[in-house]
């Protein structure tokens, strides 16, 4: 596979191991909820590098969908290169904005992309995907650094968002952008993904013929266009199919095409009295009936003498497979969302409707979502607007770095759980429901600080820090006992940590044998506990099935 190569990214390729885990400091005054906790819908205030560092000991391996709408490096958009990588080069470009003659801003924008490409993968589920808003400026050098970072194998498709361009060039108008869309683990995606056929969008071509017979009376033209595309066009799918079925060992197995339910019969073409055969283990997909009525119907078309195909209308589905080309508008989510806030307040939004189209495709209604670039909130606006559809209970996270997070991100969602009067929508004007849980990106957990007794992390931050670091899995902060020491459990390890955010307690704490047996009856897995010192040998520990680690130094990984 072809590589990408740009300036920096030797020094940017393993950046985000390095990046140290910062604290996430609950708001009460900004959150929407009777109690601030993690496994809420989130909203996060901070740089979204450090913020997706801080989400992986809660949500590592997690997440089913990723939507982000990254700055498109335009040259006008006024955003700053601020990754504080340890290298002359990239110091120099730290803080200052990158501009339409800035020679590299290619590669800023690239070294800014990677990392953060590397969380989010990390985050993802095995069957997770991610969705990346993208223009003309960028798709090219965003497609091949996915490529290389989830796999040329796990893209899925480059969609095209048709009218959500920025229509101001001289030569050519454009008005579309991309949507990129990769897996985590293609294999590991559904066979078939679908969604309401109401979301499906309209050929353009038929738009231009319908203004041209309605003129300007849009909305005239809008209902002819939705009774021509639902009842007149069709779409033709091949009718034989091979059966499977997935055993109860959860592998896949070939259907018994001669099983009972009439489907395998020789099928005759009534034109020319000819037997269409079926292909090895195959049958149809419809009985003797049902083909007769189908012929009857003028639904089967005879391609050959030997294959037919079954034409079906949208009208009679309930869900359609999504298409790569898709038509919103950009100035229909901009002029919602002015209407939802009062004023004008975020320039060129993405449209709800468009990410809860993905949403839809692509999780269930448990699922979490992610937004790392989340703007003014349409991808919150997305998910509950979904469940609301369909009662799921998906949550989502946003990541918001600039200073609206709470006047513009979070206000939005405050209004679209409370309701909006006015809205034209009964279930937005209602209020779709929810709570979120508002957080801001605190300090870096420096281990070493234990030892001068400074910016001590609290005791829930550093239990969730030494949980992730030393098992790699998700720390769950349900299970938590400070009371008790206890700080979770892994596959291998019951997980404790004797520790309080005061210096003279540390120099206090140790593990002495009283500890030790305090921790209640030795059950079938080891135990690991951290503390700042230990009264105890090695034959002592071995006894009580302990591996120690000490405060600060020994923060080690055991599922490696």
């Amino acid at each position: 596979m072809a590589t990408l190569d740009f300036k920096g990214k030797a020094l940017v390729q393993n950046y985000h191991l390095s990046v140290k885990y910062h604290e996430l400091v609950p708001k009460k005054d900004k959150s929407l909820t009777d109690k601030v906790r993690l496994d809420d819908n989130l909203i996060i205030h901070g740089d979204n590098l450090k913020a997706l560092k801080a989400l992986l000991p809660t949500y590592a391996g997690k997440v089913k969908c990723i939507y982000i709408d990254p700055p498109y490096n335009t040259g006008n958009e006024g955003w700053a290169y601020n990754d504080n990588v340890n290298s002359p080069m990239m110091q120099e470009w730290f803080g200052k904005a990158v501009d339409r003659d800035d020679l590299t801003r290619h590669d800023k924008w690239l070294c800014m992309m990677m990392p953060r490409l590397k969380l989010l993968k990390e985050l993802l589920r095995d069957d997770g995907v991610i969705f990346v808003s993208i223009d003309d400026q960028e798709v090219h050098n965003l497609r091949a650094v996915m490529n290389e970072i989830f796999g040329e194998e796990n893209f899925v498709a480059e969609m095209i968002w048709e009218g959500a361009g920025k229509n101001d060039a001289r030569q050519i108008g454009v008005n579309h952008e991309y949507v990129l869309l990769f897996a985590k683990n293609r294999l590991s995606l559904p066979q078939t993904w679908t969604i309401a056929k109401q979301a499906v969008q309209p050929v353009l071509v038929e738009v231009e013929r319908l203004k041209k017979e309605f003129g300007e009376d849009y909305e005239a033209a809008s209902l002819a266009l939705a009774a021509w595309f639902l009842n007149k066009k069709a779409t033709a799918s091949f009718a034989h199919r091979r059966f499977r079925y997935i055993d109860k060992h959860g592998a896949y197995k070939e259907d018994d095409p001669t099983a009972p339910g009439g489907r395998h019969f020789d099928l005759v073409n009534p034109k020319t009295g000819k037997i269409i055969p079926l292909r090895e283990n195959r049958g149809w997909s419809f009985d003797q009936t049902r083909f007769n009525e189908l012929v009857k119907d003028g639904r089967i078309s005879f391609v050959t003498e030997e294959s037919i195909m079954v034409r079906r209308y949208l009208h009679e589905t309930d869900s359609v497979t999504p298409q790569s080309v898709f038509y919103k508008p950009a100035r229909s989510a901009s002029e919602a969302l002015t209407r939802l806030m009062g004023a004008m307040v975020f320039e060129f939004p993405k449209d709800e409707t468009v990410i809860q189209q993905f949403i839809e495709m692509s999780t269930s209604s448990e699922d979490f979502i992610l937004d790392s670039f989340a703007g003014s909130g349409t991808t919150a606006h997305a998910v509950l607007a979904q469940n609301k559809e369909d009662g799921g209970n998906r949550k989502f996270i946003l990541v918001e770095c600039e200073d609206y997070a709470d006047s513009i991100t979070a206000e939005r969602v405050r209004r679209v759980i409370k309701g909006v009067k006015g809205a034209s929508d009964e279930h937005l004007k209602k209020g779709l429901g929810g709570t979120f849980s508002f957080f801001e990106l605190g300090k870096a957990i420096e281990l070493d600080s234990i030892l001068d007794g400074k910016n001590l992390p609290s005791y829930l931050e550093l239990a969730r820090y030494v949980f992730y670091t030393a098992t790699g899995e998700e720390f769950d902060e349900r299970k938590l006992n400070e009371k008790r020491s206890f700080v979770g459990e892994s596959k291998t390890h019951e997980v404790y940590l004797f520790y309080q955010p005061d210096i003279d307690h540390l120099k206090k704490t140790a593990l002495t044998l009283e500890r030790a047996e305090s921790l209640g009856k030795l059950k079938e897995k080891r135990r690991l506990v951290f503390a700042p010192t230990k009264y105890l040998d090695q034959e002592q520990l071995d006894a009580l099935r302990i591996d120690f680690a000490q405060l600060p130094f020994e923060i080690y990984k055991l599922a490696t």
